[in-house]
């Protein structure tokens, strides 16, 4: 039966992964593909030309979101949706996000080329500054969509340079019609690279996500002030600087108190006014912690905000914590899951249950609709890097896993 045998076209998804790796090159071989600019809008119009190609309906949301329709047999139920995002990291590889979106697409193409019809419509969705990296937070359109994340707040975010996403969303031409969070979905299914090294380390060909850790990210401020770094006494100088590598250190500690699951980073920082003859006046950085128990995430958190207390008091210099980003623990739909697992095994596939160490989109879906994600291997676990890559198997392997997933879920008319 086609159910039982169908196999996408692994030569296909491949070349499609690679040609949208030409959209937004970064310097190093990966993808500098950030949310909104010029490399984005072009990625996004290229996944429409694919998308007609395959007879799919796009609609687009007023968060800029892209959802790619292929009819079912009955118009009045639900649709599958699939999905991930195609914006990058300004250092980020050509399969994280990608291969979701992509991959939705070959599962379409797929069922066309073997003339399998679902009841259900089928949804390929491409969500809208996933990263995070330009526009603070991270998902903030699959938040709009899920009602965490307040619409207007996310049109005011600004980048480094002042400027606002919602401008920067009408700027490119994506700004759609349709409200955020107005469709409805039977359920959500999301391919991702792990982003992690434990499917290759234990050949393993299939993750099958049952839980996300989860995040916050807090952006801390200290202030202290400016002098001149050769006429100015040490025990004199409120140095921001020297606050700033006391806080990295408290997050390594705190981080490593909570192991194996929890982690901590500080990835994001500024220095003012960054002279090298200068005692810095003010430090900027953003603190990622993580866990998949939220009493751990929300221990860490107070600790390093006691902790940044105690340091500026100690060098008697300012400081503000503003949280930038969060969400609680996810555990994805037990049934979702199991479709997952059940695809896995029907193909032949070694698999076995994961957490995401990572956010995805699929987190905050996970709240208005039952949601499940598949992890296949990335080399050396590498990810958010441009040296990120990925076996043209594994990416079919899991592409095949989310097809019959979602021919399960979508239910197979013929």
């Amino acid at each position: 039966m086609i159910r039982t045998n169908a196999r996408i076209d692994q030569d296909r998804l491949w070349y499609s992964l690679i040609e949208m790796a030409k959209v937004g090159p970064g310097i190093a071989g990966g993808n500098n593909r950030q949310a909104l600019t010029d490399e984005d809008a072009a990625g996004r119009g290229l996944f429409k030309t694919w998308c007609d190609k395959a007879g799919l309906d796009m609609g687009v949301d007023d968060m800029g979101s892209m959802f790619a329709r292929r009819e079912g047999t009955d118009p009045d139920v639900l649709p599958v949706y699939i999905g991930s995002h195609l914006d990058t990291q300004p250092t980020g590889g050509k399969f994280d996000g990608v291969l979701g979106v992509l991959g939705g697409l070959e599962v379409v193409r797929t069922m066309n080329d073997l003339g399998i019809q679902t009841r259900h419509p089928i949804v390929v969705t491409n969500w809208t500054n996933e990263e995070g990296c330009r526009f603070a937070p991270a998902m903030v359109a699959s938040g709009v969509f899920a009602g965490t994340v307040d619409k207007d707040w996310a049109y005011a975010r600004e980048d480094a340079k002042g400027k606002r996403f919602g401008d920067e969303l009408e700027r490119i031409g994506w700004k759609g019609k349709e409200k955020a969070g107005a469709r409805k979905m039977k359920a959500y299914f999301e391919l991702h690279i792990e982003q992690g090294p434990i499917l290759e380390d234990e050949g393993i060909d299939i993750g099958v996500v049952t839980h996300g850790q989860g995040l916050k990210w807090l952006q801390v401020t200290l202030t202290g002030k400016e002098a001149h770094s050769g006429g100015t006494p040490m025990h004199k100088r409120r140095n921001a600087a020297l606050g700033m590598a006391r806080v990295i250190e408290l997050v390594q500690d705190v981080a490593m108190d909570y192991q194996p699951d929890a982690v901590g980073n500080v990835g994001h920082i500024d220095v003012h006014p960054n002279s090298r003859s200068t005692v810095p006046g003010r430090t900027v950085l953003t603190i990622d912690i993580r866990s998949p128990e939220k009493d751990v995430l929300d221990a860490m958190d107070q600790r390093i905000r006691d902790g940044i207390a105690l340091i500026a008091e100690a060098l008697d210099i300012a400081h503000e914590v503003e949280q930038v980003g969060h969400f609680d623990p996810v555990a994805f739909d037990s049934a979702c899951v199991g479709m997952v697992r059940n695809a896995a095994e029907g193909l032949g596939y070694s698999h076995r249950d994961i957490v995401s160490g990572a956010g995805h989109d699929a987190c905050w879906i996970n709240r208005v609709a039952p949601t499940a994600m598949i992890f296949c291997p990335c080399v050396d676990g590498l990810s958010h890097h441009e040296a990120e890559e990925i076996d043209p198997q594994w990416a079919a392997a899991g592409c095949d896993v989310l097809l019959h997933a979602v021919l399960e879920a979508a239910v197979v008319i013929a």
